[in-house]
């Protein structure tokens, strides 16, 4: 088993469109899809993000951080949520994506989550992080 993210992406005419959508079909309809990766025991985290105009950007090109207010460059495909699954392939992962009740024009980035022991296992910040991951139940 793998863990992959699930990256909502729309574009500014699908995030319009779900604006324009009721939040209570929103809701069901995500929540229909939820319900069915929860009954296949492939869901881990599920997360919709605020509006994008409320977040901040800290950009990192110059010398020192820059704070700015509202969403970064280009709003044609801001993350605007996302799902965690444990499933047993990328083809899995992909087979659930296309089930995602998204709006014309969204697109949904698939990213494989590497494992901690993926990592060199005597280095001193692998071992305190499995040292948290252990004391706070995430193993």
């Amino acid at each position: 088993m793998a863990k992959y993210m699930l990256i909502m992406r729309g574009t500014d005419e699908a995030m319009a469109k779900m604006m324009d959508t009721p939040f209570e079909e929103m809701l069901e309809t995500m929540g229909r899809f939820n319900e069915e990766l929860i009954k296949a025991g492939v869901l881990v985290a599920a997360e919709g993000l605020d509006d994008p105009g409320q977040g901040v950007v800290v950009d990192f090109s110059g010398e020192t951080p820059v704070v700015t207010d509202g969403p970064y460059g280009e709003t044609k495909e801001l993350f605007g949520g996302f799902w965690m699954l444990e499933v047993a392939s990328k083809e899995e992962a992909v087979e659930w994506a296309k089930r995602i009740p998204l709006m014309t024009g969204s697109k949904c980035e698939i990213r494989r989550v590497p494992a901690i022991d993926e990592f060199p296992q005597d280095n001193e910040w692998v071992i305190k992080e499995r040292a948290w991951r252990e004391r706070t139940g995430q193993v």
